[in-house]
């Protein structure tokens, strides 16, 4: 298991300087590629990241020769499921942001990266045997995660919901805490009872 430290660690390598801009695929290929990514992320979840790439395929409804086309090798198709869940995320900090109130977008994005440990728990340690060093895959997560924790925390103290000495991080580092506690298989309910935690302790002291 990965320590919580060294998930942070992964997190903090600076990003790669983007890529130069490709061709944007066909409309039924880009379908194709979400869909598998989707049931590859249900299927890493359920059977750990060796699960069946044939099965994954099949579950897609498509051919292995189309998931091979997107994704030559387990490796890769475990990099797009990460950078796929991580961009999710990412999003989904806009979507709350005009949404909901602060305080409530913040909870909700919180919930969300729970479930973003939980991916990463199940790929760090596949990418680590199959490459040997998994940081560079991570590395752009960093600045996406903390773009949007902080951006979050922003709003909700303006709007008056949270106190102005709250450091956006530490709530991502203690439910980083709970995921990473040994022989602890229910972390998941623990971490999301947590953020109401870190939400009623951040609140204004009256």
């Amino acid at each position: 298991m990965i320590s919580g430290c060294k998930f942070f660690d992964f997190f903090a390598m600076p990003a790669r300087r983007s890529q130069p801009a490709q061709r944007k695929p066909r409309a039924d290929a880009q379908r194709n590629r979400d869909r598998i990514l989707e049931v590859a992320k249900k299927a890493f979840t359920r059977s750990g990241a060796s699960a069946s790439l044939d099965d994954i395929a099949s579950e897609a409804g498509v051919g292995p020769g189309t998931l091979y086309r997107h994704f030559p090798t387990r490796e890769e198709l475990l990099q797009a499921v990460y950078r796929s869940e991580m961009e999710k995320l990412a999003a989904a900090e806009r979507k709350f942001a005009q949404s909901m109130p602060p305080l409530q977008a913040l909870r909700a994005w919180l919930l969300l990266f729970v479930d973003a440990i939980e991916t990463k728990q199940i790929i760090a340690p596949a990418l680590t045997t199959l490459i040997g060093d998994p940081k560079k895959v991570f590395a752009a997560s960093y600045a996406q995660m903390q773009e949007a924790i902080h951006a979050l925390v922003k709003r909700a103290i303006k709007s008056g919901d949270i106190r102005k000495d709250i450091e956006p991080m530490d709530l991502l580092r203690a439910l980083v805490g709970v995921a990473y506690v040994p022989s602890h298989p229910e972390w998941q309910r623990s971490a999301k009872r947590l953020v109401d935690i870190l939400i009623a302790g951040s609140r204004p002291i009256q």
